[in-house]
């Protein structure tokens, strides 16, 4: 069975807990890295990261787009959005639509 996974500093993700997610508090980018590639290799089909732990790695997400599991999805952290997941959304649908329908 899958199972969803979040990454992020403790602020930010420790809600997920309550909700049956499993949690990872992250804050440095080589812990960053070996947590993601970790839980990709296992059963998660959905890792979520906060925005500000994903501007820290962006080669190690950018290698999970093409992959159909562990589906990466950016979140805001608790200092707000940086726009990372939003931007990460609309270059889906432009690789889905074949073009900018915003």
């Amino acid at each position: 069975m899958y199972k969803i996974a979040v990454m992020g500093d403790r602020d930010s993700v420790l809600g997920f807990k309550a909700l049956g997610l499993d949690v990872y508090f992250v804050e440095e980018a080589d812990e960053a890295r070996h947590t993601l590639h970790r839980l990709a290799r296992e059963d998660y089909a959905i890792i979520y990261i906060t925005e500000q732990l994903s501007a820290k790695i962006p080669a190690d997400i950018a290698k999970y787009k093409t992959e159909v599991t562990p589906a990466v999805i950016l979140i805001p952290g608790k200092s707000g959005s940086l726009g990372l997941g939003a931007q990460a959304l609309q270059s889906a649908i432009e690789r889905a639509v074949g073009a900018d329908i915003a």
